[in-house]
């Protein structure tokens, strides 16, 4: 894989990430169901700084960098399946859940 690639995907996934989070502020972290939003507006702020992270270290090379695409491809796993909760009625957490989902299988790519 190329690592241009996965550092924009790494930083496509963190604007959404941030998007998300903001969206569900705005919402005033509850839902048009009446959902609670509080863990999707968590993991989405957890993962938007670990995606930039991990990101960062690609772009440079960093010894680091496969260490932090395992904490970050966990981060975008539970990020997704929160955000896959609300997808239904909330398009901001499907375009976050997608993007999570693709960070994620492009870290584990890497890492093999």
């Amino acid at each position: 894989m190329d690592m241009s690639a996965h550092v924009q995907t790494c930083f496509d996934c963190a604007k959404a990430c941030e998007e998300c989070a903001t969206a569900c502020i705005q919402m005033g972290d509850v839902d048009a169901k009446g959902h609670d939003m509080t863990l999707c507006i968590t993991l989405s702020r957890d993962c938007a700084d670990l995606s930039t992270l991990c990101g960062r270290l690609t772009a440079r090379g960093s010894q680091f960098a496969p260490s932090f695409m395992r904490v970050c491809a966990e981060a975008c796993e539970a990020c997704a399946e929160e955000c896959e909760k609300h997808a239904d009625h909330s398009a901001h957490c499907k375009t976050c859940a997608e993007a999570c989902r693709k960070c994620a299988e492009e870290c584990h790519s890497m890492m093999n």
